[in-house]
C-alpha cells in the first residue's frame, strides 16, 4: 500500500469506527474496551508503517478533490511533526483505554465513553495530519465539541456541566478567531494548502494583513492551549474523569494550540510582533501558573496549573524564535506528554483508592502504595527537571536559550531571571506534590482504605515512567531520531547543531538548574508563611466570573428573543418586510443608473385572460381568506396560471414541476383544512388592516421596482455554457435536469437534506398533535370518520399502479426530456395522497412504510454515494460519469451515474409526503378511537 493510501486510512479508520464501542457495549465492558483498543491500535499500526518514509526525509501527502477551484480539498500531510503528534495521540490513547477500563466504575458500560474518546482522537489526528488549513479548522472544532462531551461525561454533577460549558465557550470563541485568521492567511498566500503557505513565509510576513492574521491565529492557539488570560477553563475541566484529564493534558486538546504554533512558525514567525506576542504570553503564563499551582490543594488542580505552566514554557520557546529554541520546544512537547500522562494517571489511582484528591487529607501514601508512590515520585522529578530524567534535558535546553538572547541585549538578565523563577516554582510545586501526598504523616479521615491498584491499572504508568528514565539517560538512542525529524519539519530548514547529553560542563544553564533546585526546596520549606500570606489575598474565582458573564449574555439574549419572538405572526411579517425593504432599497439606489422600463413582450388574448385569472385568484384569496376552502381553491388558480405561464415561455420542466407541486400542495391543504374550523377568526381592527395594507404595498411595490430595475440592467447570462456542456459534460439533452443533478448537484443535495429535516420536523409535530388534539373542532364537527365512498375507493385502486408507471416513465426519461426524480417523486406523492383520500386510515396504516427515517437516510445515502464514489477515481465530489451500453434485443441505451443521484431525490420527496400522511393517519385514528370511547 502506498504512502497516500496509508495516510488517508488513518483518519478514515478513526472516524469510520469511533462508534464501535457504543455498538458492542451490550456484550459487556470488555467488548467496548477491546473495540476501542482495536481502533487505536489500527491507527497506530498505520502510523508506524508510514514512519520509515518520514524518517527518510520525505513528506507523505494524500488528496481527495472536493472543490479544487476554491482551494477546498480533503488533503492530508504527514511530515516529522505530524508523525510525532500522531504517535503521541495513538500511543498515549491506547494506554488511556487500558487505564480507563480499571478506573471507571463497573456500573459504567464504557461504550459511550470510549466512542466519544475515539471521536476526539480522530479529530486530533485530523488536526495534526491536515494539509488544508480549512480542513484543519473543521477538525479543530470537532475537538472542541468532543472534548465538551468528555468533560461533561459525568453530566449529573454541576461541576462537570459548568466545566464543560466553560471549555466550550473559551475554545469555541478562539475557534471563531482562528477561522478568520486562517481565511486571511489563505487569502495572503493565495492557497489554503500548508505546502504553499509554509514556502511563502516572506510574502506573508510583509503583507499589510499580517498583523491581524497573526493576532487572530494566536487567539485560537492561546485559547486552546490555555495561555493567560484564557487559562481558567483548563483547571475547571478537572471535573472530567481522570483518564480524560490524562489524555487532554498530555497528548491532545491543550497540545493542539502549541502544535499550531509549531506548524505555522515558518510562515508567521521571524518578526518582532511574533516574538513579543508569543514569548510575552508564554512567559506570563509560565510564571503565573507555576505560582498558582503551588497553592492548589486538589492534586488534579495542582497538575492542571502545572500543565498550563509547561504549555507557557513551550509557547515561550516558540516565541524566542531561534532555531535551537524551536528544537527545545518540540523536545519539551515530547517530554511533557510522557511525564504528565503518568502523573495524571497516578493522581487518578490515588483518588480511586483514597476517595479524595485533597492533599491536606491524602498523606503518607508511600507506606500504603509504595510502587505507585515510587512511579509518581519519578514522574514528578521529571516535571521538576531533576537530572537523569527526560524533563531535565529539555529544561536545560530552555535555560540555554534564555541566556544571551539577541532581543534582550540591554536587559540580558531578565529572560534568565524569568526562567529561573519558573524553575524554582516548578521544583516547589513538584516537591509539595511528592511530600504532601506520599509522606507528611498519616492520612486524615479518608473515605476509603488505600492500597495498591490492580496490576494492569498501574501498567500504563510504569511504561510512561520507564520512558522518562530511558529518554533521560539514553536520549541519543531513544528520542533523538524522532526529535530531529519533528524539529526539521517544524523549522522547514536545516537543523542547528545540538547534542542531547546529560553533561555539557559547568555553564550558566547548569547553574540556573542548581539554583532552581535549591530555590524550590527553600520555598517549600517556607511554605507555612507563604500559605498564610496567600490566604490573605483577595479571592479570585474565574468560574464565578464566567458564570456571571454567561448569565448576563443569556439574559440579554433572552430579552432580545422576547422582543422579536413574541408569537405574533404580524410582528414576524413586519420584521421580514422591513428587512426586505431595507435590502431592496439599498439594492435599488446602489445599483447602476438606468431608467425603469417595462419589458416589451407581444401579448394576445390568452395572455390577458391569464393575467385576469391570476389577479382574480390573488385578490380573491386575499379578500376571502376567512372562507378557507374557497381561499385554497383560489390559491390553486394562481398556481395553475403560473404553470401555464411557464409553458408559454417554453419551460416545460418548470411547468410540469409547478403542476405537480400545485396538485400535491392543494390536496394536502385540503386534508389539513379538515382539522381546522370552517372559518377563520373575526376580522382585525381597522388600524391593523391599514398597517397590514401599508406593509403589503410597500413590500410588494418595493420588490416590483427592484425587479424592474434588474430587468432594465444589462447582464450576461451563463445559459450558453449550460447549453454547450449539457451533452458532453452531463450526458443529457434536458439542460434543466443536467443542471440540477450534475452542474449544481451540490445545491440539490443541500435542498433534499432540508426536505429530510422538514420531514422529521413534521413527524415530531404531528406526533405531538396526536397527543393533544381534541376530538371535535370549534364547530362541533367530529375530526375523524372511517366512512369513505366505495366508488372512489374502487376507482383509485387501478389508478395507483397507473400513476406509479407514469412516475417511473417520467423518472427514466428525465435526463433527456422534461422529467426527472423530483417531478416523478411529486407524481408518486400525489397518487399516494389521492389513495389516502379514497381509503383513509386503512391505507395509511397498512400500505405506507413506517420507517420514514430509514427511507430518508436511504435517499440521502443514494445521492451522496455518487459524490463519494467519484473520489475513488480521483475526481471532485459529485463528478458524474455517463456512457452508452449495447444489449441484445434492447439495443443501445445510455447509462449515467446521476440516475442514482436522481433516485435519491425521488426517495426523499416521496418520503416527505409519506411522513405527513402517516402523521395525519395517526391523528385521525386517535380521534376515531376517542369517538368510539364516547
Amino acid at each position: 500500500m502506498n504512502s497516500s493510501l496509508l495516510l488517508a486510512a488513518i483518519p478514515a479508520t478513526a472516524f469510520g469506527a469511533f462508534f464501535l464501542p457504543l455498538l458492542l457495549q451490550r456484550f459487556g465492558r470488555g467488548a467496548a474496551s477491546l473495540a476501542a483498543a482495536a481502533v487505536i491500535s489500527s491507527c497506530l499500526a498505520l502510523v508506524v508503517q508510514l514512519a520509515p518514509t518520514i524518517f527518510a526525509g520525505q513528506t507523505a501527502l494524500a488528496r481527495l478533490h472536493w472543490l479544487p477551484a476554491y482551494g477546498l480539498d480533503l488533503s492530508l500531510r504527514m511530515d516529522g511533526l505530524g508523525l510525532l503528534f500522531a504517535l503521541l495521540i495513538c500511543g498515549i490513547g491506547l494506554l488511556v483505554v487500558l487505564y480507563a477500563f480499571y478506573y471507571l466504575p463497573d456500573s459504567d458500560r464504557l461504550g459511550r465513553f470510549f466512542s466519544i474518546l475515539l471521536l476526539f482522537m480522530a479529530a486530533m489526528l485530523g488536526v495534526v495530519l491536515s494539509e488544508n488549513i480549512l480542513l484543519l479548522l473543521v477538525f479543530w472544532e470537532i475537538t472542541s465539541l468532543s472534548s465538551f462531551l468528555l468533560v461533561a461525561y459525568s453530566h449529573g454533577k454541576y461541576e462537570a456541566r459548568i466545566g464543560a460549558r466553560m471549555a466550550l465557550a473559551v475554545t469555541g470563541g478562539g475557534g471563531l478567531a482562528l477561522l478568520a485568521g486562517l481565511l486571511l492567511l489563505g487569502h495572503i498566500a493565495g492557497s489554503y494548502d500548508l505546502s504553499v503557505i509554509l514556502a511563502d513565509g516572506a510574502q506573508i510576513r510583509t503583507h499589510a494583513l499580517y498583523a491581524p492574521t497573526l493576532i487572530l491565529i494566536l487567539l485560537g492557539a492561546f485559547t486552546k492551549s490555555a495561555q493567560f488570560p484564557f487559562h481558567f477553563w483548563l483547571p475547571n475541566a478537572m471535573s472530567a474523569p481522570t483518564p480524560v484529564s490524562a489524555y487532554l493534558h498530555s497528548a491532545t486538546m491543550v497540545k493542539a494550540g502549541v502544535f499550531l504554533l509549531a506548524r505555522l512558525h515558518p510562515a508567521l514567525g521571524g518578526t518582532d510582533l511574533w516574538f513579543w506576542l508569543v514569548s510575552g504570553t508564554g512567559a506570563i503564563t509560565l510564571v503565573y501558573a507555576a505560582a498558582t499551582a503551588l497553592f492548589r490543594h486538589d492534586i488534579k488542580g495542582l497538575l492542571a496549573y502545572s500543565t498550563i505552566s509547561h504549555l507557557g514554557l513551550i509557547t515561550l520557546l516558540f516565541g524566542l524564535d531561534t532555531r535551537l529554541s524551536i528544537v527545545a520546544g518540540v523536545f519539551h512537547i515530547i517530554n511533557h506528554a510522557i511525564f504528565k500522562a503518568s502523573l495524571f494517571m497516578a493522581a487518578g489511582v490515588i483518588d480511586h483508592e483514597c476517595g479524595t484528591r485533597d492533599m491536606r487529607r491524602v498523606n503518607g501514601m508511600f507506606k500504603r502504595m509504595p510502587i505507585t508512590a515510587t512511579l509518581a515520585i519519578i514522574a514528578a522529578g521529571s516535571m521538576a527537571g531533576v537530572p537523569l530524567l527526560n524533563g531535565f534535558l529539555s529544561k536545560e535546553m530552555f535555560f540555554a536559550e534564555t541566556v544571551g538572547h539577541p532581543q534582550f541585549e540591554a536587559l540580558a538578565w531578565l529572560l534568565p531571571l524569568v526562567a529561573t523563577i519558573a524553575g524554582i516554582l516548578a521544583v516547589a510545586y513538584s516537591l509539595r506534590f511528592v511530600h504532601d501526598v506520599f509522606f507528611n504523616g498519616e492520612p486524615i479521615d479518608l473515605p476509603r482504605q488505600p492500597h495498591e491498584p490492580p496490576r494492569w491499572m498501574r501498567a500504563p504508568i510504569e511504561l510512561l515512567v520507564l520512558l522518562c528514565l530511558l529518554v533521560g539517560i539514553f536520549p541519543q538512542m531513544t528520542v533523538a531520531p524522532l526529535l530531529r525529524v519533528a524539529a526539521a519539519a517544524t523549522l522547514q530548514a536545516p537543523l542547528p547543531a545540538f547534542e542531547l547529553a546529560l553533561w555539557h560542563g559547568f555553564n550558566r544553564p547548569l547553574m540556573m538548574s542548581l539554583l532552581a533546585l535549591a530555590g524550590g526546596i527553600c520555598i517549600y520549606a517556607l511554605r507555612a508563611p507563604l500559605f498564610a500570606w496567600q490566604t490573605q489575598l483577595p479571592t479570585m474565582h474565574p468560574r464565578t466570573a464566567f458564570e456571571r458573564a454567561y448569565r448576563l449574555l443569556a439574559n440579554a439574549a433572552r430579552a432580545g428573543v422576547g422582543l422579536l419572538d413574541n408569537g405574533s405572526l404580524q410582528r414576524y411579517n413586519a420584521l421580514l418586510f422591513a428587512f426586505v425593504l431595507m435590502l431592496g432599497g439599498w439594492a435599488f439606489f446602489s445599483g447602476p443608473e438606468g431608467s425603469i422600463r417595462l419589458p416589451v413582450q407581444p401579448a394576445g388574448e390568452a395572455a390577458y385572460l391569464a393575467l385576469f385569472a391570476l389577479l382574480l385568484g390573488s385578490v380573491g384569496a386575499t379578500l376571502l381568506y376567512r372562507q378557507r376552502l374557497l381561499a385554497v381553491i383560489l390559491v390553486g388558480v394562481v398556481g395553475l396560471v403560473v404553470a401555464m405561464v411557464f409553458t408559454r415561455l417554453s419551460a416545460p420542466d418548470l411547468a410540469l414541476t409547478q403542476l405537480a407541486v400545485e396538485t400535491g400542495t392543494i390536496v394536502l391543504m385540503l386534508l389539513v383544512l379538515y382539522y381546522l374550523p370552517t372559518r377563520a377568526s373575526p376580522a382585525s381592527s381597522a388600524s391593523r388592516l391599514v398597517r397590514d395594507l401599508l406593509l403589503a404595498m410597500l413590500a410588494g411595490g418595493g420588490l416590483t421596482l427592484v425587479t424592474l430595475r434588474m430587468l432594465a440592467t444589462p447582464f450576461e447570462t451563463i445559459s450558453g455554457f449550460y447549453l454547450r456542456e449539457s451533452v458532453p459534460g452531463g450526458g443529457g439533452t434536458n439542460v434543466v435536469n443536467v443542471i440540477l443533478v450534475d452542474f449544481r448537484g451540490f445545491d440539490t443535495l443541500g435542498e433534499i437534506t432540508v426536505l429530510a429535516i422538514v420531514a422529521l420536523a413534521s413527524h415530531a409535530l404531528l406526533d405531538r398533535l396526536t397527543l393533544i388534539a381534541p376530538r371535535t373542532d370549534s364547530d362541533g364537527r367530529p375530526w375523524s370518520s372511517e366512512a369513505h365512498p366505495l366508488f372512489l375507493s374502487m376507482l383509485m385502486r387501478p389508478l395507483l399502479p397507473l400513476a406509479l408507471t407514469v412516475s417511473v416513465y417520467i423518472f427514466l426519461r428525465g435526463h433527456n426530456v422534461p422529467g426527472g426524480g423530483f417531478v416523478a417523486g411529486l407524481i408518486t406523492s400525489v397518487a399516494l395522497v389521492v389513495q389516502y383520500l379514497a381509503n383513509g386510515n386503512a391505507f395509511a396504516q397498512q400500505r405506507l412504510p413506517r420507517n420514514a427515517a430509514g427511507l430518508l437516510a436511504l435517499g440521502l445515502l443514494l445521492a451522496t454515494s455518487v459524490g463519494i464514489v467519484s473520489w475513488l477515481f480521483g475526481r471532485p465530489f459529485l463528478t458524474s460519469a455517463h456512457g452508452h451500453v449495447s444489449l441484445p434485443l434492447i439495443g443501445e441505451f445510455e447509462l449515467a451515474s446521476v440516475m442514482i443521484f436522481d433516485l435519491g431525490v425521488y426517495v426523499v420527496v416521496v418520503t416527505v409526503v409519506i411522513t405527513v400522511l402517516s402523521g395525519l393517519g395517526r391523528l385521525s385514528e386517535r380521534a376515531h378511537r376517542g369517538q368510539a370511547e364516547v
